[in-house]
């Protein structure tokens, strides 16, 4: 008996372990800045960016070459037969080249860092592309969540109703009229609700898509869309703006044309190299038919120093005056960039200020359409109002809810597209930034 009291309570052990074995494990709910970070080690554009800088900075180290020697060395063996005479010889040549003076090498290579410096400017433009694309599918997926939320509700007041209505007729002090009303509405909170989960997949998919891993139930995110966000100050913004990517980039891009132009300019300077040569010659007598004697090698040493002048050629004239005009361009492209860019920011700016004045106005709303259908519902179960009053309130009350959340979300996509347009990961850490000492800022 003790031995099978002893199994019967081993099985029951193994059992419950295997119940416990088969839980679903509670995954960590995916924050922003998580999602951020997942986007940034599998988004292709991102990666393809990364490797372009990692090119350009080949190329830009590629352009000291100018300045250290070269080395040269070329090998022939050659075999001849004359007149039934047969002749060898075997040569080496040894070249050391250093360009003294070269006005262009010096242009050449600061256009190569410009166009490393430019290559990093869009690899911190296409983060802060990925960062909105991310910010933007994130807070749309919260906004869907939360609608669908707010359209569950929706379905329970409608049916809520509809029970009131039915059990009115069935007391006889309601209309058929008005249970038929009633369900009207409740079918239709149904299909919104449909539509809502449907919206909610999408989004989910969009952000699955960037991040790389698939998020499968929007319970997984970490976050609500919430109405405490400081206002940021324009000035900051103002500051901010003259680091974002795309005017550096243009600042390059000036740059780097008048290096163009420096170079159209040394085509009509000398450049002064130096030579060390070495060639050692072996030379074969024929001896015999059967093998060669080679004799006394050949050695010849050399430095020479040349200089290089183009004195005439009409097509440099003209690719210095073309030189000059892309410089003049680029400076003028770059005055619009920052004015177009001014312009998005003021009017980002606006937008930001008008999604936070109509979240008040969308949270005040609410409350007014919530007590207007308290105060209809009430009246009519209690035989003093009519079922057309309950349904247009239920229906203003489910308007005022799914508006609420879309006022959020646009204020955090407003705010995501102030941080693009700034140039900024996010507008607290611009605050914090500035609230501190100058000495203790980052740099």
């Amino acid at each position: 008996m003790v031995r099978i009291a002893v199994k019967n309570i081993a099985l029951a052990l193994l059992l419950s372990l295997a119940a416990v074995s088969l839980l679903p494990v509670p995954s960590p709910a995916l924050t922003l800045e998580e999602a951020i970070a997942l986007a940034k080690s599998t988004l292709p554009a991102y990666q393809a960016q990364a490797t372009r800088v990692q090119s350009s900075e080949a190329l830009y180290r590629a352009s000291f070459g100018a300045y250290v020697p070269s080395v040269d060395a070329a090998g022939a063996a050659v075999r001849r037969d004359v007149a039934g005479y047969d002749s060898s010889s075997n040569s080496v040549d040894l070249t050391a080249s250093l360009k003294l003076f070269d006005y262009k090498r010096g242009h050449t290579r600061d256009i190569a860092r410009y166009s490393f410096n430019s290559e990093q400017e869009g690899l911190r433009k296409s983060l802060l592309d990925l960062e909105f694309s991310v910010k933007s599918s994130f807070y749309t997926t919260l906004a869907t969540r939360g609608i669908l939320e707010q359209r569950k509700i929706q379905l329970e007041n409608a049916r809520k109703n509809y029970e009131v209505a039915e059990g009115r007729r069935k007391f006889g002090v309601a209309k058929l009229s008005d249970v038929l009303q009633v369900s009207v509405r409740l079918e239709q909170a149904r299909y919104n609700l449909v539509q809502s989960e449907g919206s909610l997949q999408k989004s989910l998919s969009e952000l699955s898509s960037l991040i790389g891993t698939p998020v499968a139930d929007a319970a997984d995110l970490q976050g609500v869309l919430t109405f405490d966000i400081p206002l940021p100050d324009e000035k900051l913004l103002e500051q901010a703006l003259l680091r974002r990517p795309e005017i550096l980039q243009a600042e390059l891009a000036v740059k780097r044309a008048e290096s163009a132009e420096g170079i159209s300019t040394g085509d009509f300077l000398p450049v002064l190299s130096g030579n060390l040569n070495y060639t050692r010659t072996d030379t074969s007598n024929p001896a015999s038919s059967s093998a060669f004697v080679y004799g006394n090698p050949y050695e010849d040493r050399s430095a020479a120093l040349l200089a290089t002048w183009n004195l005439f050629e009409l097509g440099k004239f003209y690719r210095r005056k073309a030189a000059s005009i892309d410089t003049v361009t680029a400076a003028k492209n770059f005055k619009e960039t920052e004015r177009s860019i001014r312009l998005e920011l003021r009017k980002s700016y606006e937008d930001f200020l008008t999604a936070s004045r109509n979240v008040k106005v969308a949270d005040e709303q609410l409350k007014q359409a919530l007590q207007n259908y308290d105060q209809a519902f009430g009246e009519y179960k209690v035989g003093k109002g009519d079922i057309l009053s309950v349904v247009f309130a239920e229906t203003l009350l489910a308007q005022a809810r799914e508006q609420d959340v879309v006022a959020k979300l646009n204020l955090y996509l407003a705010k995501a597209l102030l941080e693009r347009v700034s140039g900024i990961d996010r507008l607290e850490s611009l605050q914090a930034d500035a609230q501190q000492p100058n000495d203790a800022r980052p740099r």
